[in-house]
């Protein structure tokens, strides 16, 4: 059995995951970021099982995000075609995740975010901005800030694009995209890069 995937977690999840990994019979793949989503399980042409899960996550991201789709893969097994985030997959996320609700996998301060947002869990753990944050260590990326870090009026890329910062609205931000002058709304935590001459601008 491939164990690479054993530098990715906390040490001390590594015998529950390996369970679950021989329990359910499925492919891991580790694969580079992709914007759009963490990790990804699929049945292949062949019949094989493949779970997916971004390279760039830490070891307490990746933890969850792998026990997301392990559960989407037992929902499969149990329940046939139902709702990809339903009430039978809320169910098995959430026993699948009690193993590893303990202070030496995850730490005391991401604890009771994570108990609260496995109460109800939603289809990304991005869309609960305090679980997203403190699964980070409230660290962004080298070279990159948190959107909430930085001032409003703020000039920041992202992804190639530029964008001024504006007012909050609720638990996201509105920005205004630079070449087309349309307010898009970013979540609290989405990681940006401020640009090298950023002084706030009037845009027309």
């Amino acid at each position: 059995m491939d164990t690479t995937y054993q530098k990715y977690i906390p040490e001390k999840a590594i015998p529950f995951v390996q369970f679950l990994i021989e329990t359910h019979n499925f492919t891991l793949k580790i694969v580079t970021q992709r914007q759009t989503k963490h990790g990804d399980f699929r049945k292949l042409p062949n019949g094989q099982f493949q779970i997916t899960v971004n390279n760039n996550l830490n070891k307490y991201q990746f933890l969850l995000t792998l026990v997301h789709e392990i559960a989407h893969h037992v929902t499969h097994q149990k329940f046939g075609r139902v709702q990809p985030h339903g009430k039978e997959w809320k169910t098995v996320f959430q026993h699948l995740m009690l193993p590893f609700l303990r202070p030496e996998i995850y730490t005391k301060e991401m604890l009771p975010f994570l108990a609260n947002y496995l109460q109800n869990p939603k289809a990304s753990t991005d869309s609960d901005p305090n679980l997203s944050l403190i699964l980070k260590e409230n660290k962004a990326e080298k070279g990159k800030s948190f959107i909430h870090q930085i001032p409003i009026g703020s000039l920041f890329e992202f992804k190639n694009t530029l964008y001024k910062k504006g007012q909050k609205r609720r638990t996201r931000f509105e920005c205004l995209k630079i070449e087309t002058n349309k307010v898009y709304l970013f979540n609290q935590n989405v990681e940006i890069r401020l640009t090298e001459n950023n002084q706030s601008i009037d845009h027309q």
